[in-house]
């Protein structure tokens, strides 16, 4: 047993090592997608590229920040499905985690809310939500996917508010409300399949998830649901004529069922098996904004595909290759 000497110092290597692999580099790219179709949204063509470059990169890693933080709240269930993950090795102490990971959201906010002071809300209300995300996913099974979904549906609002620098009149925005369900059930869909591969380890811990509560098949019925939502509200946006963008989509649409497809007929239905269905709903989630972003950013595809193809080599050195 390690006592609080053992802990690696806060400006250390080790510490820096253990925080990259809360952050879940592989994950960045997930909250990045999403910044990166609410910045495509509002942009403006003679826009700088600086600005976008400041912009995007408080996305790109609040992923990072938000899931260390939460990583904090729950090593009761992590100890037994993650126990790999340097918190519950005790190679860092909860609270000097959670702290820096608290500061790094504040620290990512703060040109989101010098571009317009509005984010100030959202920004607040993300740190909030992500602060209290364990104990609805504990004690509420109807509340975990949605709980996560609306933190990360957050990201596209404070993103298009930035780029545009307008009041919260301009959320009523048809476009950005699309954009939003879009991200609000794609999002829900990986948490409520993530939670697949930790049914043992929630039961045990008293989580009461979907997966816990309803099982393996009920929750991938819902999966399903979730991911027509999210390609049929796909459809008000993306443009038939902008190639890259339907091709995008498309394979989104297409990754995200063979997911389900697997989940439902996969013959042995435990948490081993579950790696694949989840991979797909996060990589589905990529390809679904990056397509809208292409859609209202042409210019953008070979961005786009970089980035993609960033993606899936980070995927490929994850630490842990059953974990997502």
């Amino acid at each position: 047993m390690k006592n609080e000497n053992d802990f690696a110092p806060v400006f250390s290597l080790r510490f820096l090592r253990a925080l990259i692999i809360h952050m879940r580099p592989y994950l960045l790219f997930v909250s990045g997608a999403a910044g990166l179709a609410g910045l495509a949204l509002g942009w403006q063509e003679n826009g700088s590229i600086t600005k976008l470059v400041i912009l995007f990169l408080p996305f790109f890693l609040g992923y990072g920040f938000g899931q260390a933080l939460t990583d904090c709240f729950q090593t009761d269930t992590d100890a037994i499905s993650a126990a790999y993950r340097p918190l519950i090795k005790k190679e860092v102490s909860p609270k000097a985690l959670g702290g820096v990971s608290l500061a790094g959201l504040i620290l990512i906010g703060i040109p989101l809310i010098l571009y317009n002071l509005n984010n100030l809300i959202f920004c607040l209300l993300a740190i909030i939500g992500l602060a209290t995300y364990t104990y609805f996913k504990k004690n509420f099974w109807i509340a975990g996917p949605f709980y996560n979904g609306w933190i990360v549906m957050i990201l596209p609002i404070t993103a298009f508010l930035a780029v545009t620098g307008k009041g919260l009149v301009a959320l009523d925005n048809r476009m950005l409300i699309w954009l939003c369900v879009i991200t609000l059930f794609a999002y829900a869909n990986f948490v409520l399949i993530g939670y697949l591969k930790d049914i043992t380890a929630d039961r045990e811990t008293g989580y009461n998830t979907f997966a816990v509560k309803f099982g393996w098949d009920r929750s991938v019925v819902i999966g399903d649901i979730f991911v027509v939502i999210v390609a049929v509200a796909s459809l008000f946006l993306i443009d038939a004529e902008n190639t890259i963008g339907l091709a995008l989509f498309i394979i989104a649409t297409l990754v995200a069922v063979s997911g389900q497809v697997q989940a439902h007929f996969t013959p042995v239905k435990k948490e081993e098996n579950a790696t694949y269905p989840i991979v797909s709903t996060v990589r589905a989630f990529i390809l679904w904004h990056l397509a809208i972003m292409v859609t209202f950013q042409p210019d953008w595809y070979l961005f786009a595909l970089c980035y993609y193809f960033g993606f899936e080599l980070v995927l490929l050195f994850r630490p842990e290759k059953g974990q997502i």
